[in-house]
């Protein structure tokens, strides 16, 4: 079997792709950071003004906004402030003069709703396009470069897996779920992730090990990546739910958070929206993950004779799923929602992680291939 060597002309250009990605990732850092901090305050605040010593009725709200009503009989009239849905529709506000939890409302996304904010905030979305635009082309002349799938090695995996990151998050937006707050914490990882793949794990376009030239590098690996994307913006939405809540609880024990927690805070998504997000995008994950674990093992069967052979990224992959599995077991039948919730989520998350990172570096076995 006569096997081609790599187009070193197209991988040089997928280099210069990745590079000129990173270089409007960057600008799409700081659109973001615009947004956040030229963006005024919502009527997330307006509110916990209200819970803390304010009015407790509903009433008109600072200039640029919209009444908050005081009943839920008000609803339809409560996105007119620039409130957030999370995968669902904007949900009704209540309120009393003790203040509950569930008293806050979503706050608007990142912008405050203000013309200014908002416009950062289109300009910071449409950098991210463009950058998606370019990532892709790094990947795509990358296998075009050796005809293959490009994710042979932890180079091609991690790129990849970052644009998949960002094509999901630009595929909730196309969709009208109001995500833009994943944006700030995303692009800062995506560009951690590529300045790690073109330092420390950058590999030459080379051609697959004979054990991985099968369909199944397609199929298996791919999965991986798809799911690893999509688990990543559910532990996103995890970490900013644990501070939410603390923020929420504070709020309602008549506590005054500091002003730059109020800022960033109030401009997300309730908590318990927060909560539901990172639960909805991980139970709908898992079946693909455990599909992801069945096909290696069929691939294993065709490229080394066994189906299971207890390699350790095989152990860290069942380990990871194990987690999950009782992530999602304990919301469903032990009513485990919060903060217990949340920190398994974020345990499982964290194999999955060291799966991808550790193993490969830490632990020879037959998938230790293609250097890093």
């Amino acid at each position: 079997m006569i096997i081609a060597a790599a187009n070193e002309s197209l991988a040089e250009i997928s280099n210069y792709f990745v590079y000129s990605a990173m270089a409007v990732y960057i600008l799409t850092f700081f659109a973001y950071i615009a947004e956040w901090v030229f963006g005024s305050r919502s009527r997330v605040a307006r509110t916990a003004a209200e819970l803390t010593g304010g009015k407790t009725g509903g009433g008109k709200s600072a200039k640029g906004g919209a009444a908050v009503p005081a009943q839920a009989g008000a609803a339809g009239k409560e996105s007119e402030g620039g409130g957030t849905a999370v995968l669902e529709r904007p949900r009704v506000v209540t309120r009393s003069s003790s203040g509950r939890r569930g008293d806050l409302p979503d706050g608007p996304g990142a912008a405050a709703g203000d013309e200014q904010g908002d416009l950062y905030g289109r300009i910071a979305v449409s950098l991210m396009v463009l950058a998606f635009l370019l990532h892709f082309s790094g990947v795509l002349t990358r296998s075009l470069s050796v005809q293959r799938a490009p994710w042979g090695n932890m180079y091609e995996f991690s790129t990849t897996f970052s644009m998949v990151a960002v094509g999901a998050y630009l595929g909730f937006l196309v969709a009208r779920k109001n995500v833009r707050w994943i944006g700030l914490p995303l692009v800062t990882t995506v560009l951690l992730d590529l300045g790690l793949a073109v330092t420390v794990l950058y590999t030459e376009s080379d051609q697959l090990v004979p054990a991985l030239d099968s369909y199944w590098l397609w199929i298996h690996v791919s999965l991986a990546i798809v799911c690893g994307a999509l688990f990543y913006l559910g532990c996103v939405g995890t970490i900013l739910y644990l501070f939410r809540d603390r923020y929420e609880t504070k709020l309602i024990a008549g506590g005054k958070p500091s002003a730059f927690a109020t800022s960033v805070l109030e401009r997300l998504p309730s908590a318990a929206s927060l909560d539901k997000f990172a639960y909805r995008i991980n139970a709908a994950v898992f079946p693909f993950w455990t599909f992801t674990i069945v096909a290696g093992a069929i691939w294993a069967g065709d490229a080394w004779g066994r189906y299971w052979g207890w390699d350790p990224k095989e152990v860290w992959s069942f380990i990871t799923w194990v987690v999950y599995a009782c992530y999602l077991h304990a919301r469903a039948t032990a009513g485990w929602k919060g903060r217990k919730a949340a920190y398994l989520a974020l345990l499982a998350f964290a194999t999955w992680l060291f799966n991808y990172y550790g193993v490969n570096v830490l632990f020879d076995g037959q998938h230790s291939y293609a250097d890093v």
